[in-house]
């Protein structure tokens, strides 16, 4: 029966990965509507023809692997329940141990691993893509070094938030969603706060700004927005990446707007000055707080669902994946596909919003500098760094874009200024 199911859901995959080949790379969605062919929204006029086509050609791959990767990952979740790895690994000889927190440590380092060794191809070939496509400088080594940060970092904030969560579940199988939101919440604000100071360092290199004459420019824009900054951070990056990229991180005391380095050498002082003021633009709309409230409610919704859905998969499917208790750790992996799945189908609603709140800041940052030439030429400084495609395909707009597309930004520019 396991089997049968297998079979059939990798066919389902199969047909999945067909459509979404044959929509992404044959349709005819996105492209330039014929009434902003040969504006300066259209990227003929400010790329080369060799730039247009491998914008367009990296952007297909790049769409592509992410329809694929995702449900590629639920596989290997339902692989590692249906096999029973994920009970072996419960079982294992390594984690026969008094102490319940070791047991777990040792169990969810044994699924980490697993799952890395897994998902590492799709991780290298999209390393690959972006080194050969020009978007990426970093060298092997160095990118295996963010790797295997980025593993043992979200390993250990995992060992103490599964720790928990399933010691909620033990205790209450029916309302630990409601403990663990109270929990989570306030865990994830704390993240937030020692993020910019304790897990960004890890990467990079933050410092003052160095060019202190553009530092005064930007701080006297924050005093006119009423925004209590009193420096501003770069970031090393040129050695890993050609893009550019600015943006606010961190709550209270230890918020911060940074400025990639490639982003200074890139762009003119009007065009870093509008990027800044749409960093303030975010402020001053208050898009971190709402930013909270939102993460807050689906956070909420997001447990109360898996406490639904996980006792009545269990119920049904329980024998086939090999889960016998919903508070055993080797149901974890199934805790993982249905956050998975519903962070998945919930994207066109969250990157909807994150969509409007860009553009938001845009309007205030427009409105600030009063410099709408700025604003056209920095989004296309931004297309052509990271080769990005100015007007998607529906779906991907809808599931990809946590901001609006360059076409959408460049064009309400000159609409606004028009007016």
């Amino acid at each position: 029966m396991v089997k049968k199911y297998g079979i059939s859901a990798l066919l389902l995959f199969g047909v999945y990965i067909l459509v979404m080949y044959v929509y992404i790379f044959h349709s005819n969605s996105g492209g330039i509507p014929e009434s902003l062919q040969g504006t300066v929204a259209d990227p003929h006029t400010f790329m080369s023809e060799q730039e247009v086509y491998l914008s367009e050609e990296y952007s297909k791959i790049k769409n592509f692997l992410f329809f694929v990767a995702t449900p590629f990952e639920w596989l290997v979740y339902i692989f590692i329940l249906a096999s029973g790895l994920s009970q072996a690994f419960e079982n294992s000889l390594l984690i026969k141990v008094k102490w319940g927190i070791i047991k777990k440590a040792v169990y969810l380092f044994l699924l980490s691993l697993f799952i890395f060794i897994v998902l590492f191809p799709l991780d290298y070939y999209r390393y690959y893509l972006s080194k050969n496509y020009g978007i990426s400088n970093q060298n092997f080594s160095s990118w295996m070094r963010d790797i295997l940060i980025d593993f043992w970092v979200n390993y250990g904030m995992t060992v103490v938030i599964v720790t928990v969560l399933y010691w909620l579940i033990y205790k209450n199988t029916k309302k630990w969603w409601i403990n663990a939101c109270l929990l989570m919440i306030p865990f994830s604000i704390f993240m937030m706060f020692i993020q910019p100071v304790v897990i960004d360092p890890l990467y990079n290199d933050f410092y003052p700004l160095t060019d202190k004459g553009l530092e005064t420019k930007i701080l006297t824009l924050a005093e006119q927005a009423n925004i209590p900054a009193n420096h501003v951070y770069e970031v090393n990056m040129a050695e890993k990446t050609n893009a550019l990229n600015a943006y606010v991180t961190g709550i209270g005391s230890n918020s911060r707007i940074v400025l990639w380095d490639t982003t200074l050498n890139q762009l003119t002082e009007g065009e870093i000055l509008f990027v800044m003021a749409h960093e303030m633009g975010h402020y001053v709309e208050k898009h971190i707080y709402i930013g909270i409230v939102v993460y807050t409610f689906t956070t909420i919704l997001g447990l109360w669902l898996i406490a639904k859905l996980m006792p009545w998969i269990i119920a049904r499917f329980g024998s086939r994946l090999k889960i016998k208790q919903i508070h055993a750790i080797h149901s974890f992996p199934l805790f993982l596909l249905i956050t998975s799945v519903l962070s998945f189908a919930s994207s066109p609603l969250t990157n909807y919003i994150s969509r409007y709140e860009e553009t938001r800041a845009d309007d205030y940052a427009i409105e600030l500098v009063a410099e709408p030439s700025a604003a056209v030429s920095t989004f296309q400084k931004l297309t052509i760094a990271g080769l990005n495609e100015v007007n998607p395909p529906l779906l991907v707009k809808w599931f990809r874009y946590s901001h609006p597309t360059m076409l959408e930004r460049i064009n309400k520019v000159v609409d606004d200024t028009s007016e």
